[in-house]
C-alpha cells in the first residue's frame, strides 16, 4: 500500500474530519489575509535598464520628478476656448500629488493636450488606477460639451477585469463535465474543489503582497491557471473513482484506489507546473517573480485539494457519482467484456499501424502554425493597443491626429552637466534635433541644483513602432557618456529588449529541470527528452497563432478588437513558463498509463495503443475544460489578458489533439522498447521488465473510450 493510497483511504474513511479541516483552513487563511495581508501593487522599476538610470538621476536632482504622468485631451470641432482650457488646467494643477499641468493646443485649435505630472510613481496606491480626480477636474470642459479623454501612463493602469469571461468559462466547463459523467454531483465536484483551492491560494497571494510587490494582474493569471488545472486534477481523480465504483469497489476503497493511481499523475503534473513557474524570476523583473509565486500558490492549493478534498467528497457522494441510468439499473454497472472498442482505441490502433506517416503529418501541421512566430514583434502595450471603447485608446488617437504619433510617447533627455560641458550640450542638442526620427525637440530645463539639463523629444513614429526603438538605439550609440534617455516609452523599450534576452534563461531552466523531474518519475531517458521537444513545439505553434491573430489580424474582430497590435512583451515569457507545465500535465497522464501497461505486459508497442485508449477521452475532456476557461479570459477587455487567454487556449487544444493524440503515440510506437531505456548500475538496458500479474481490467467510463 503506497503513501497516496493510505492518504486516499484516510480521507475517504473520515470525510467529515477532512471537510472540517478544510473549513478551518479556509477560515484561517481568509482571516490571516484580512489581518496581515498587503495591498496589490506593481513594481515598475527595472534594475539594470538604461532608462532606469535616467529616472534615478531625475529623482535625485529634480524634486518631485520622476513620478507618474497623465495626458488629458480636450477636443471640440469648433475650437477649444481659452477660458475653458484655463479653468481645466487650474483644476488639474490643484490635484493632490500633481506638480505641474502644462497645456498645448493643436495648430487648428480643435484639440488641447494637458500633460499632468505627479510627484509619486504610477504604482503609488494613492493614485494608481484612480481616475476620479482627473474626471472631476475636467468637469468644466465636459459641461461645456467638449470631448474629454484620458491617456498616458496613469490612466493606462485603470483597466479592470470584468469577470464575465471567467463565469462563462466555468459554465461551459460544468456543461462538459455533466455530459462526460452524466451526474450533476460528479460534474460539480471538480469545480467545487478547485474553487476551495483557489480561495486558499488567493489568501496566500494577499499575504504575499505584504512581503513584496504583487501586481494587481497577478491574481487574474493565478485564477486562470489554477482554475484550469484544479478542475483537471479533480477530474482525473473523480474519473478513476467512478471506474472503481463500476468495477464493484465500495466508495471508500474506490476513493483510495483513485488517489493511489490518479494521485501519482496529479502529483507529477503539479510539481512540473510548479517547477516551470519557478523559472519566472530568471526574467530579471520583480513583477515576474510575483507572477510566478502567486500562480504557484494557486496551483499548489488546488493540487492539495485534489489529493485530499476530492477523495473525501467522493466517499461521501457514494453512488451519486454514477450516471442516473446506471443508478436506476437501466444501464449495467460494468461494461460487457465483448464491448466494442471506443473511438479513441480505434484511433490509437490506426496511428500505431502507420506511425511514421502520422508523425510526419502532425509535425508539418505544427511547424506550419509555428512559422509566423519568426516574425513576432513584441511591445509591452500602451494606449494605442486598447479597444476604442477605452478612454486611453480614444485619447491616443486624438493626440496622434492633432500632434503626431510621437506625442503619445515623448522621450526625456537627461544630461549630466558634470560630464557634459556647454559646448557638448549644444552638440547633443544638434544631434538630437537633426535626427530624421525626431519631430520635436523641446526647450531645455535645468535642475534646481544645476546638475542636470532636461528636455523632451517627440519621435515621428508611435511608441510601439519599431522605428521608435531604432531611434533610441541610434541616439544612445551616437551621444556621449553622461547623456541618458528615459521616460515611459524608453522604460517599455528596455523591458521589451530585456525580456527578449532573458526568455532563453527561463526556457533553459524550465526545460532542464522538467526533464530531470520526468526522468526520475518515469525512469527513462528518451521519454522526458521527447516530452520537452513536444512541449516546445506546442508553445511555438501557440506563438505562431497569436502572431497571426494580433499582428496580422486573422479573426481579430472575434476578440472585440478593431486593429492589429504587437504581441505584448510580457506574454511570451509568461506563457512559456505556464504552458510548459500545463502541457506536461497531459504528458504525465498519458505516459503514466503507457508505463503502467508496459510494466504489466512488457509489450512496448501495444502499451502505447492501450495507454492512449485508456486516457484519450479524459485528456480530451480535461483539455476542453481548460480551453473553455482560457477562452473565457480571452473575452476580457485587457489586451494582455486577452493574449494570454487565447495563446494558452490554442496551446492546450493543439497539445491535447495533434501532440498527445498523434505525435506522442506515433513517436513512442517508433521507439518501441527504447522508450524505457535507462542506465542501471553502470550498464544500460532497454530490456522489458518481466510482466506483472495482470489485474482484472477496469470497466471503462471516461478513460475507456
Amino acid at each position: 500500500m503506497n503513501r497516496l493510497h493510505r492518504l486516499g483511504l484516510a480521507t475517504a474513511r473520515h470525510p467529515w474530519r477532512v471537510l472540517g479541516v478544510w473549513l478551518l483552513v479556509l477560515v484561517a487563511a481568509g482571516a490571516a489575509a484580512g489581518t496581515w495581508g498587503g495591498t496589490l501593487k506593481d513594481n515598475w522599476n527595472v534594475p539594470g535598464a538604461r532608462a532606469q538610470a535616467g529616472l534615478e538621476q531625475l529623482r535625485e536632482h529634480v524634486p518631485a520628478s520622476g513620478g507618474s504622468s497623465a495626458q488629458v485631451v480636450l477636443h471640440d470641432g469648433g475650437g477649444v476656448a481659452e477660458p475653458v482650457l484655463a479653468a481645466t488646467v487650474a483644476r488639474l494643477g490643484a490635484l493632490p500629488h500633481v506638480v505641474s499641468a502644462t497645456p498645448r493646443v493643436s495648430a487648428d485649435g480643435d484639440t488641447a493636450l494637458v500633460t499632468v505630472r505627479y510627484d509619486v510613481p504610477t504604482t503609488d496606491g494613492r493614485i494608481m488606477g484612480d481616475l476620479a480626480p482627473l474626471e472631476e477636474a475636467t468637469t468644466p470642459a465636459t459641461e461645456a460639451g467638449y470631448t474629454v479623454e484620458l491617456g498616458g501612463e496613469l490612466p493606462g493602469t485603470a483597466e479592470e477585469i470584468q469577470g464575465v469571461g471567467e463565469i462563462v468559462g466555468v459554465a461551459v466547463a460544468l456543461v462538459l463535465l455533466l455530459l462526460a459523467f452524466g451526474s450533476v454531483v460528479a460534474a460539480g465536484l471538480p469545480i467545487l474543489t478547485a474553487a476551495a483551492g483557489l480561495v486558499v491560494g488567493g489568501s496566500l497571494v494577499t499575504l504575499l503582497a505584504a512581503t513584496m510587490h504583487v501586481s494587481p494582474t497577478a491574481p487574474t493569471i493565478a485564477v486562470m491557471v489554477g482554475l484550469g488545472v484544479g478542475i483537471d486534477y479533480a477530474l482525473l481523480v473523480v474519473t478513476r473513482h467512478v471506474e472503481r465504483l463500476r468495477a464493484g469497489d465500495d466508495p471508500v476503497e474506490a476513493a483510495a484506489a483513485a488517489t493511489a493511481r490518479a494521485g501519482r499523475s496529479v502529483l507529477g503534473a503539479g510539481l512540473t507546473v510548479l517547477v516551470s513557474l519557478l523559472g519566472l524570476p530568471l526574467a530579471g523583473l520583480p513583477t515576474f517573480s510575483a507572477f510566478g509565486l502567486a500562480t504557484a500558490f494557486a496551483v499548489g492549493a488546488v493540487m492539495v485539494a485534489a489529493l485530499t478534498l476530492v477523495p473525501a467528497l467522493c466517499a461521501l457522494a457514494g453512488p451519486r457519482l454514477l450516471p442516473r441510468k446506471v443508478r436506476r439499473g437501466v444501464v449495467p454497472l460494468a461494461v460487457p467484456a465483448d464491448h466494442r472498442p471506443g473511438l479513441t482505441a480505434r484511433w490509437a490502433a490506426r496511428v500505431a499501424r502507420r506511425p511514421l506517416a502520422w508523425a510526419g503529418v502532425a509535425l508539418v501541421v505544427m511547424l506550419t502554425l509555428a512559422a509566423p512566430a519568426l516574425g513576432m514583434h513584441t511591445w509591452p502595450q500602451d494606449g494605442g493597443s486598447e479597444s476604442t471603447s477605452s478612454t486611453t485608446r480614444r485619447a491616443h488617437d486624438l493626440i496622434a491626429d492633432a500632434f503626431g504619433p510621437g506625442a503619445n510617447g515623448p522621450l526625456t533627455m537627461v544630461v549630466d552637466r558634470d560630464r557634459v560641458d556647454a559646448a557638448g550640450l549644444a552638440e547633443v542638442r544638434r544631434t538630437v534635433a537633426g535626427d530624421p526620427g525626431v519631430a520635436v525637440s523641446g526647450p531645455v530645463l535645468t535642475s534646481p541644483d544645476g546638475r542636470l539639463a532636461v528636455w523632451d523629444v517627440e519621435p515621428t513614429t508611435a511608441p510601439s513602432d519599431r522605428a521608435t526603438t531604432a531611434l533610441m538605439d541610434r541616439l544612445r550609440a551616437d551621444l556621449p557618456a553622461g547623456v541618458e534617455i528615459t521616460g515611459y516609452v524608453p522604460v517599455l523599450a528596455d523591458i521589451s529588449a530585456m525580456l527578449a534576452e532573458r526568455i532563453w534563461w527561463v526556457v533553459g531552466f524550465v526545460v532542464v529541470v522538467s526533464v530531470v523531474l520526468l526522468t526520475v518519475m518515469f525512469r527513462s531517458v528518451l521519454v522526458p527528452i521527447k516530452a520537452a521537444l513536444m512541449n516546445l513545439l506546442s508553445i511555438a505553434a501557440a506563438y505562431g497563432v497569436m502572431t497571426l491573430v494580433f499582428q496580422h489580424g486573422w479573426g481579430l474582430s472575434l476578440l472585440g478588437m478593431d486593429h492589429t497590435v504587437a504581441v505584448s512583451s510580457w506574454v511570451p515569457i509568461l506563457m512559456f513558463a505556464v504552458l510548459f507545465g500545463l502541457s506536461m500535465d497531459y504528458e504525465v497522464f498519458l505516459v503514466s498509463a503507457i508505463r503502467d501497461d508496459w510494466l504489466d505486459t512488457g509489450d512496448a508497442k501495444g502499451s502505447v495503443v492501450r495507454g492512449l485508449a485508456a486516457t484519450g477521452r479524459v485528456i480530451s475532456v480535461a483539455a476542453a475544460i481548460m480551453v473553455a476557461v482560457f477562452l473565457g479570459f480571452a473575452s476580457e477587455s485587457g489586451v494582455v489578458v486577452k493574449m494570454l487567454g487565447l495563446g494558452m487556449a490554442v496551446a492546450v487544444a493543439l497539445d491535447a489533439t495533434v501532440v498527445r493524440m498523434v505525435l506522442v503515440p506515433a513517436t513512442m510506437t517508433l521507439l518501441g522498447r527504447w522508450n524505457w531505456w535507462f542506465p542501471r548500475f553502470g550498464r544500460t538496458s532497454a530490456t522489458p521488465p518481466a510482466p506483472r500479474p495482470q489485474a482484472p481490467a477496469d470497466a471503462p467510463t471516461l478513460t475507456g473510450a
